[in-house]
């Protein structure tokens, strides 16, 4: 589809020195579901917090087993056209840095390089007793080799790679430990909600920002604090601000540009 680009837009990615800060909105064409956008629904059930799974063996016990069930949709998930732009703009030299909410890895899996996961990445998983980190795939044989028998319905995958399942249906899932110290304090290394995001993370992408040229949001609601905050700190130095996202969100009265269309279409057209 050829759309007719805001030129606005179009100036300031050829100004070069954009910073782009994603979110779930640009991996919602590799078929992983945003929360708010045209193709989120609401949960059924709350996100998981951090407080709930530290404090209890039976929150850390349905998250696995609903992380178990979804994690194939993650993993089989690939870049689509969103991720593949955003990569050809850097190896371009037009970007200045990348920072993404998303813990997917696609847009590294298109090709992007220093890519910053604010909220990290679901390839990892990280022992909170001894801090001993393990591949997300060799984890994974661990549960499948826990759980040979164990099947269940999946009735909706999340961004964050859980599956929404029947407590009914938990019972019957088996956990595994740390490879390590055997410890079941085991997590993706993820932010989970009610966790912060580490400070220096957070310090390099103000100085990422603070530093560019522009700000490019995309497909990020904005609804949390977690990205909000660039884009408070863009527009307080004067650093325009560019949004392009289907629906209205949380930054939208401080965007010098706002673009309301489908990801898919825009970021390829940027390239032409």
């Amino acid at each position: 589809m050829t759309i007719a680009l805001d030129s606005r837009l179009r100036d300031l990615v050829r100004a070069g020195r954009v910073v782009v800060l994603s979110g779930a909105g640009l991996s919602t064409d590799s078929g992983i579901p945003d929360y708010r956008g045209p193709s989120g629904t609401a949960r059924r059930h709350a996100p998981m917090t951090y407080q709930a799974f530290v404090g209890s063996p039976e929150a850390r016990h349905r998250y696995w087993a609903r992380s178990f069930v979804g994690w194939g949709q993650i993993a089989d998930a690939r870049p689509n056209a969103g991720h593949r732009a955003v990569a050809a703009l850097q190896q371009r030299g037009s970007l200045h840095g990348i920072v993404t909410q998303n813990v997917d890895g696609l847009h590294q899996a298109a090709g992007a390089t220093d890519v910053v996961e604010l909220h990290g990445g679901l390839d990892v998983v990280v022992c909170l007793t001894c801090s001993r980190r393990e591949s997300r795939i060799a984890f994974g044989e661990r549960l499948r080799a826990a759980n040979a028998s164990f099947t269940a319905d999946l009735a909706r995958i999340n961004p964050d790679g859980d599956a929404e399942l029947p407590d009914e249906q938990l019972a019957a899932f088996v956990p595994v430990g740390c490879a390590y110290c055997g410890s079941d304090l085991v997590k993706p290394d993820v932010v989970f909600f009610g966790e912060n995001v580490p400070r220096s993370r957070v310090d390099h992408c103000y100085e990422l920002v603070e530093s560019a040229s522009s700000l490019l949001v995309l497909g990020s609601s904005l609804t949390v604090m977690s990205g909000l905050r660039f884009v408070r700190r863009a527009a307080a130095l004067n650093i325009p601000v560019a949004i392009v996202n289907q629906g209205e969100t949380r930054g939208d009265p401080l965007a010098d540009v706002k673009v309301d269309a489908p990801l898919g279409d825009v970021l390829p057209a940027l390239l032409d």
